[in-house]
């Protein structure tokens, strides 16, 4: 991702945080983000967005997938609504900022060893992925019960929690839909929008 879309893509990120959360901490989460790799960061190792600047965009276009989905399950979005759609759409990976590092590894192009550039993982915060996103955040600003819940589940059953049968995700979504819209939002930007044609 050039340049240009990185500071175009924050720009936009910044904005739309400011213009819809009124929320008493945004400012502190927001310098919290900038001293971070956050808007430099991949949104993944190899699967969607490894590329420098793809967390903020994949953010972005959780954002976007999400309004989508909630005005195509319930119509218009209510004012007192759109705080909670950004907050747990933009800031649902802040666990990503600061957890990759630039490497190389070794793959084979016409036939011969190549150091290739590639991400790890350097976690220096190992709780976890969605909680990690929900402690960060709360350290800065406070969560509702809901925002929690989606932040918490946006995984779906992809999240190694659920691996072992465990069904509460079926509950915890009964009880807060919006979770699951943030994980098809999820789904769909990464599986979708953000898959190389």
């Amino acid at each position: 991702m050039d340049l240009m879309k990185k500071t175009e893509n924050r720009i936009t990120f910044i904005g739309i945080a400011k213009k819809y959360i009124k929320r008493e901490g945004i400012e502190n989460l927001l310098k919290y983000i900038e001293n971070t790799d956050f808007f430099e960061a991949p949104a993944s190792s190899r699967y969607h967005l490894a590329v420098p600047g793809g967390l903020c965009q994949h953010s972005l276009n959780v954002y976007y997938r999400l309004i989508r989905e909630y005005r195509e399950e319930y119509g218009e979005i209510p004012d007192d609504k759109k705080e909670t759609l950004t907050i747990v759409s933009l800031f649902h990976d802040l666990c990503k900022a600061d957890f990759y590092k630039q490497d190389t590894r070794n793959v084979k192009v016409d036939g011969v060893w190549t150091k290739v550039p590639c991400y790890t993982f350097d976690e220096k915060f190992p709780i976890g992925h969605s909680e990690k996103s929900i402690i960060l955040i709360m350290k800065h600003m406070s969560l509702t019960d809901e925002e929690i819940a989606c932040i918490n589940t946006h995984m779906g059953f992809t999240d190694s929690r659920v691996k072992g049968g465990d069904y509460s995700i079926v509950n915890i979504w009964q009880q807060y839909p919006l979770g699951m819209l943030l994980h098809v939002a999820d789904m769909k930007a990464s599986q979708i929008d953000e898959v190389e044609k």
